[in-house]
């Protein structure tokens, strides 16, 4: 298992410290069981490659939505589910060597949205910045 506490070099693209992703899932399912979230979501974490060094999931009960956060050496991956909307949002940013898009996908396959829209930003561009560490 890759040393947790090392600072995170730059991303796999070479050009900033990391991506960002905002996904929208439009049309999902398995939006309101806590565990089943939290264990989905460490799995797409693990599955992209970053390391998970905790996470904290709250539901709003029976029928209603979950939210949570998985921290990631790398940075950390979100969710926060409408259940009566059938629509999740979630929000990934990776560092280092890990692939953010991993997590999309897999949780694409988890909540089989009808509809996704996702927004990818470069964040830490080394031309911006002093060092390219991303702590």
């Amino acid at each position: 298992m890759p040393d947790s506490s090392a600072p995170i070099s730059l991303s796999t693209d070479g050009l900033s410290l990391g991506t960002h992703i905002i996904a929208e899932f439009y049309g999902a399912t398995n939006l309101s069981n806590t565990e089943d979230i939290r264990r989905e979501m460490i799995a797409a974490a693990e599955d992209a490659g970053a390391i998970v060094l905790d996470a904290c999931f709250h539901g709003f009960g029976e029928g209603h939505g979950v939210t949570g956060v998985v921290v990631l050496a790398e940075s950390h991956i979100s969710i926060h589910t409408w259940p009566e909307n059938d629509y999740a949002a979630i929000d990934v940013f990776m560092c280092g060597k890990a692939e953010p898009e991993r997590a999309i996908t897999y949780l694409r396959r988890y909540f089989s949205p009808t509809d996704v829209e996702t927004k990818s930003f470069r964040r830490g561009e080394p031309g911006q910045l002093d060092t390219a560490v991303c702590d």
